[in-house]
């Protein structure tokens, strides 16, 4: 493949990344830069419908088209960074191909629950699902309209516990963990059964030439983000005997993964984290209220992750001077991360590479 329209070299950067995750010195951590731009195209906007979210509306098929055909045309995309586009309906799609129902708001999407009681518990994914329909069709167009512009990523179709709590609700969830755990144990079994038959699907569709997929981050196999935003709310022996087996048995069935670490509150994980052998990365979001990725508070979590052998991406990481902190602290394991930045200018784009650079 040669390069795309938003990245002339596609390939180069495809390179580079495909060392990064398999071990190898590319010189420098992985950096995802973005630059604004004048638009490459002249694509006019097509209005959003009203009261909707529009990164995830399902309420106008042809606005989504046209969003996702705008989306990539004013930025440049530097070093590893990949202009890419998703048939994303909100976080925790899984949920609606099993069920729920999307209650759009302009700033949000949220799920309505499908499980009143234990009993009404069904986890297939209907041929007819009105959001999987739309996934599916969302998917073949950017693919077919994106052709050699950008690359299609994985909706956000999240898993486990989180997938569970949104089609039970959370406070029964809860309950069911100490009043039906063999309930909870099978019903996670059929969403991690669920969960791969549409990302086989998807992934057949839109992996490249390479075999490789995006979900935050390009990798040159079968990629995906995996979470828990559940775990927040229970303890680490509850993490390990719910969550840690769908987590491993998930990774077993991926190339490449990163677990979104969301909160203070899930920092007791850590341990059972790290020991899941073929987790790829760890993604640190510190939350609304708390210091940013870049703050030494959250360091130490960094030098373990590396320390077990893992990877870890920042994304909104900032500051050239922050840069030069991290080199100082990590030294050559800084290789080992993935920052995701902005930044207001080439030139200034330039000084962020030249600052974590041999």
């Amino acid at each position: 493949m040669r390069g795309l329209l938003y990245k002339e070299d596609f390939d180069e950067a495809r390179d580079r990344l495909t060392r990064w995750w398999n071990g190898e010195d590319i010189g420098r951590p992985a950096m995802q830069i973005t630059v604004p731009r004048a638009p490459i195209a002249d694509i006019p906007a097509i209005p959003e419908p009203d009261g909707c979210c529009p990164h995830y509306t399902t309420a106008d098929f042809g606005f989504r088209v046209n969003l996702a055909l705008r989306s990539c045309n004013a930025t440049a995309y530097l070093a590893e960074a990949i202009p890419a586009v998703s048939p994303d309906l909100g976080a925790n799609c899984l949920a609606l191909y099993l069920g729920c129902t999307a209650v759009e708001e302009p700033t949000t999407v949220w799920f309505e629950p499908c499980i009143d009681s234990p009993e009404q518990a069904r986890f297939e994914i209907e041929p007819t699902n009105f959001y999987w329909d739309c996934t599916r069709r969302l998917t073949e167009e950017q693919l077919r309209l994106g052709a050699g512009k950008f690359v299609v990523a994985f909706p956000d179709l999240i898993e486990g516990l989180d997938t569970l709590a949104a089609m039970r609700d959370t406070q029964p969830l809860l309950t069911d963990l100490l009043d039906r755990p063999e309930w909870v144990r099978d019903c996670l079994h059929q969403i991690t059964e669920r969960y791969f038959e549409a990302y086989d699907h998807l992934y057949d569709r839109i992996k490249d030439d390479r075999r490789g997929s995006h979900f935050w981050a390009w990798a040159p196999g079968r990629m995906a983000k995996l979470q828990c935003d559940f775990a927040a709310m229970i303890s680490p022996e509850m993490f390990a005997e719910f969550m840690v087996p769908v987590l491993t048995a998930m990774t077993e069935r991926l190339d490449y993964s990163m677990f979104h670490w969301d909160g203070p509150g899930a920092l007791v994980h850590c341990d059972h984290l790290l020991a899941i052998p073929r987790l790829s990365m760890l993604q640190w979001t510190p939350g609304a209220s708390a210091e940013p990725v870049m703050d030494r508070r959250w360091w130490p979590y960094y030098h373990r992750a590396i320390e077990a052998g893992k990877k870890v991406i920042l994304l909104g990481f900032a500051g050239v001077e922050n840069l030069r902190a991290f080199k100082r602290e990590f030294g050559s394991r800084l290789k080992q991360f993935m920052l995701s930045m902005s930044a207001p200018t080439l030139q200034h784009a330039d000084e962020l590479l030249l600052a974590v650079a041999d």
